[in-house]
């Protein structure tokens, strides 16, 4: 998968996604990552990317010309078929059955447009993107943020990246239910020993376990996903 991130600020992109699991994915091959920076795709010499709201108000707006001027680089250079994001409060909340649906129905490319200030120019929205994403309900000072937690999430769930691709379909939400708890050595600790049937080799008991763990800990900690 290719994926292109356009912000202001590549590098609070760079870092999560140049570390751990994402790291070893773009090694072996399973993720194709490109950060750019939005302020390289001015023509001014200050490097403008904003201005006042038409209309009045506080903050500023990110302006048009940038953003059409890198989707527009950036699906000629791939000349594929390419699906653009753009990262804001405003979008559809992605949980984990989101997910699971760009992963599966992903394009050779993903473009990423990340949100700051007051917001972008609706003219991109209505022209360039094709989804509006939120992460939840709240904000963040940039869009970088959120579409590091999106990649992160999506790229997992790549065929190979895990080692194990069962790990993405047995953690929380895969089931819209909260994963069972975890225990490892020592078999005690400070007088806290691990619950009987994990060790007792009997695997459907195990698996009756925490089906009942993953239910109880579903009900207690987020009971809306039950609903």
């Amino acid at each position: 998968m290719r994926i292109d991130i356009v912000t202001i600020f590549p590098e609070i992109c760079r870092a999560p996604l140049g570390e751990s699991m994402m790291r070893r994915a773009q090694e072996q091959g399973h993720l194709d990552l490109h950060v750019h920076d939005l302020r390289e795709y001015t023509t001014d010499r200050h490097r403008k990317v904003d201005d006042e709201p038409y209309g009045g108000g506080q903050g500023m707006v990110m302006k048009p010309e940038p953003f059409f001027a890198v989707v527009e680089a950036l699906r000629k250079e791939t000349s594929g078929t390419s699906k653009v994001l753009l990262m804001t409060p405003q979008g559809v909340r992605m949980d984990q059955r989101y997910v699971e649906r760009l992963a599966a129905d992903a394009p050779s490319q993903l473009i990423i447009l990340c949100g700051h200030y007051e917001g972008v120019d609706q003219r991109v929205v209505e022209a360039l993107v094709d989804e509006e994403v939120s992460i939840g309900d709240y904000v963040l000072t940039n869009g970088a943020i959120a579409a590091a937690v999106l990649v992160d999430a999506v790229v997992r769930l790549i065929p190979g990246v895990l080692g194990d691709d069962r790990s993405a379909w047995q953690e929380s939400f895969s089931k819209d239910l909260l994963e069972a708890p975890h225990y490892t050595r020592p078999a005690t600790f400070r007088d806290t020993p691990v619950p009987e049937v994990l060790l007792s080799g009997h695997h459907a008991a195990i698996e009756k376990w925490r089906d009942e763990q993953s239910l109880e800990r579903t009900r207690q900690n987020r009971p809306d996903l039950l609903d």
